[in-house]
């Protein structure tokens, strides 16, 4: 198979996370005074500055609530050339920091955007990077205890590291792996739809990896229990960062007996669609009533486009 080339979000322009610099705590320091800053709410959403583009305000413009440098309290993310990149929670933020400008953009309120909207509007380096600094703060956000004895964590390694002084278990940022898959029966493409989505909204076919599995049987598992079609074999295909809050998501595709599909407590509908209508919904051709894809944004949107390609040959 020829696979189209990558275009979802999360995946270029990632930094040199420069994992030796995290164990120097003085150097990160001395990066911090021009450092670009994340700032990153409980929301999940970010600075935009008056045009919706990425506002990262510099280290030294920052303080925690008591006045002193935010450093102590931000997760370093890596570096772009000479240049360092951090980022802290909002609550963190010096109150004598200029606030953001407020904007008019899709997904932004009060000049801060959310990361889905940001990856659909922004280059590529501002989307990955924010999804860096969202994927990790998020951790530390729900992670502030040792969940062996319930000490508090002293975060180490340029806030990578969580360790807990009581009991000395070091813990480390969550990532959990999900498959995604397009399934087809050799003539059509399985989509299914939860019933929180837009009207005749469509997609592959995801879980997660539970443990002692490998992602092929996975694969086969999750498309039996949401849709009853038995898959015959599978293959990988590519990855994408998926931090919602923490997902890798893991891309498939799949040959399936032609079962008709039903489906279960987690889909409001699974369905067989020709790859007629599968081109028509690409085209954006499908008219008022027609099938809706995925966004670009995501790489089930890549695989439902690497199906299209390879049956049309």
């Amino acid at each position: 198979m020829t696979l189209p080339a990558p275009r979802f979000a999360f995946v270029e322009g990632a930094l040199d996370r420069a994992d030796a610099l995290r164990d120097k705590p003085d150097a990160l320091q001395a990066y911090w005074h021009d450092a670009r800053v994340l700032v990153v709410d409980a929301d999940g959403r970010t600075r935009a500055d008056a045009a919706g583009a990425l506002a990262t305000p510099r280290g030294r413009t920052l303080a925690d609530a008591a006045g002193e440098a935010a450093f102590l309290g931000a997760v370093f993310l890596g570096m772009r050339g000479d240049e360092a990149w951090f980022a802290i929670d909002d609550d963190r933020e010096s109150a004598a920091a200029a606030p953001p400008a407020p904007f008019e953009a899709r997904g932004a309120q009060d000049g801060r955007i959310d990361l889905r909207s940001a990856a659909a509007q922004w280059p590529a380096f501002e989307a990955t990077v924010f999804a860096q600094a969202r994927a990790v703060l998020h951790w530390r956000a729900r992670h502030r205890h040792c969940g062996a004895c319930g000490g508090p964590l002293r975060f180490l390694r340029g806030g990578w590291q969580g360790h807990c002084d009581a009991c000395g278990l070091d813990h480390y940022p969550r990532t959990d792996p999900a498959v995604i898959v397009a399934v087809s029966d050799g003539e059509r493409l399985l989509l299914g739809r939860q019933a929180n989505w837009p009207p005749r909204r469509y997609s592959t076919l995801a879980g997660f990896v539970e443990p002692g599995e490998t992602l092929e049987q996975t694969v086969a598992r999750e498309v039996m229990e949401e849709s009853g079609v038995r898959v015959r074999t599978s293959r990988y295909l590519a990855s994408q960062p998926w931090p919602f809050p923490s997902s890798l998501m893991l891309g498939f595709v799949a040959d399936a007996e032609p079962d008709p599909p039903r489906a279960d407590q987690e889909l409001e509908d699974v369905r067989w669609f020709s790859r007629e209508d599968v081109g028509a919904a690409l085209r954006g051709e499908s008219g008022p009533d027609g099938l809706l894809l995925s966004p670009s944004i995501s790489i089930s949107r890549w695989l439902i486009e690497a199906w299209h390609a390879a049956a049309a040959r």
